[in-house]
């Protein structure tokens, strides 16, 4: 692999893990599929990197039992079924076009409704 494309697996690798980050604080931006794209691209451009995050306490469970299992975690279940319905909230109150709400706020349902659906991890992390 080029260096020009090892960096840029580390700089896509870091960015997304630092949004993921924002995103474990702010309600409207997700963290997990940050950190999945966090750990691909570090895979790619840095295996150390990748190796750290999947061991990370907060964040490494929930990437862990997705790789392996497909599986979300039913705390990580709750989180996002809460982070989802507080944004359908806020965007009810906030967007004027009614099109649009029920757009953002039908399509936030359906993503709502895929993580649910998905199974619990075999060891529940």
């Amino acid at each position: 692999m080029s260096q020009a494309r090892r960096i840029f697996y580390l700089i896509l690798a870091g960015t997304s893990f630092a949004l993921g980050v924002i995103g474990a604080f702010l309600p409207l931006m997700p963290t997990t599929c940050f950190m999945l794209v966090a750990v691909w691209a570090a895979s790619r451009g840095s295996p150390r990197f990748a190796g750290w995050i999947r061991a990370h306490p907060r964040f490494g469970p929930t990437i862990v039992a997705w790789e392996s299992e497909r599986a979300i975690p039913r705390h990580a279940k709750w989180l996002a079924g809460g982070m989802l319905l507080f944004s359908m909230v806020v965007l009810a109150l906030v967007i004027g076009a009614l099109w649009l709400k029920l757009v953002l706020i039908l399509g936030l349902a359906g993503l709502a409704g895929w993580i649910l659906t998905r199974p619990e991890p075999v060891v529940d992390s």
